[in-house]
């Protein structure tokens, strides 16, 4: 299969799977969400420290490709601050506005996460044309990593549009279209790093600074939540399971080579 095949069916099933998230959001129980996300940021840290961040120190020159990991991380520090301040600005306004800040908010949450999460699916289809071009190994391997990911995520998305006063079938429908960014990226992606080819050890940098990022920044800080042993014991039994599924996932790439 050619890289704009896998690209293109690594998208696409990235957007199934975001679909299926939402679906599976409806009978989930809470109990399950910590287990998702201890998995989800295993496979995120083994992703950026197994597969990405070798590949682009052996394609790029370190100091570079060091520099693109730590700039990644700050710049989606910085983006993530400007969504948490325009998201709270917004709360601000409508208690305002109405004298209180709790109950529906006339979708005015929900369209702040359809927004941030079309654009976060465009740049995953970026990053995972840029893992591609450079190996069909590292774009499947990244391309699970992201998927894995995006699953408590979604999950977390489809509720905040319930809450914020959608239908579940409209909840689905701007689900569906905002995977679809993650195609657009990705065929983008394709046609425009290949003119850039040059790029591409500094993008894998910025890959492994977004998987470091949302482990680190975004996931962890919940598992925190609950500081007893067994549920310790049981979160960290999940993480070496997601590093243990990308270092397995490699070792069989590898082996097919």
């Amino acid at each position: 299969m050619s890289s704009l095949g896998w690209i293109v069916a690594a998208s696409l099933a990235g957007g199934v799977c975001s679909v299926c998230a939402a679906a599976f959001a409806l009978v989930l129980r809470a109990a399950w969400i910590p287990t998702l996300v201890s998995f989800a940021i295993g496979a995120l840290l083994g992703a950026a420290f197994l597969e990405v961040i070798p590949h682009a120190f052996e394609n790029g020159e370190p100091h570079t490709v060091a520099l693109s990991i730590l700039g990644g991380i700050l710049v989606f520090f910085l983006l993530e601050k400007l969504l948490l301040w325009r998201h709270s600005h917004d709360e601000h306004e409508m208690a305002n506005d109405h004298g209180h800040g709790h109950g529906l908010d006339h979708g005015r949450s929900g369209a702040l996460i359809v927004v941030g999460d079309t654009i976060h699916n465009f740049l995953d289809g970026i990053l995972i044309a840029a893992a591609f071009l450079q190996s069909t190994q590292l774009g499947i391997i990244t391309a699970l990593a992201i998927v894995a990911h995006e699953i408590p995520q979604e999950v977390g998305d489809f509720l905040i549009l319930l809450h914020s006063g959608y239908s579940k079938t409209k909840a689905f429908l701007l689900n569906l279209l905002s995977s679809c960014a993650t195609l657009v990226g990705g065929v983008l992606g394709y046609y425009t790093l290949q003119v850039v080819e040059g790029w591409t050890p500094i993008l894998l940098g910025i890959v492994a600074a977004s998987m470091i990022y949302v482990a680190v920044a975004d996931l962890i800080p919940g598992l925190h939540r609950r500081p007893e042993l067994r549920a310790t014991l049981s979160q960290i039994l999940l993480i070496g399971l997601g590093i243990g599924c990308i270092a397995l996932t490699r070792g069989l790439l590898g082996g097919l080579h």
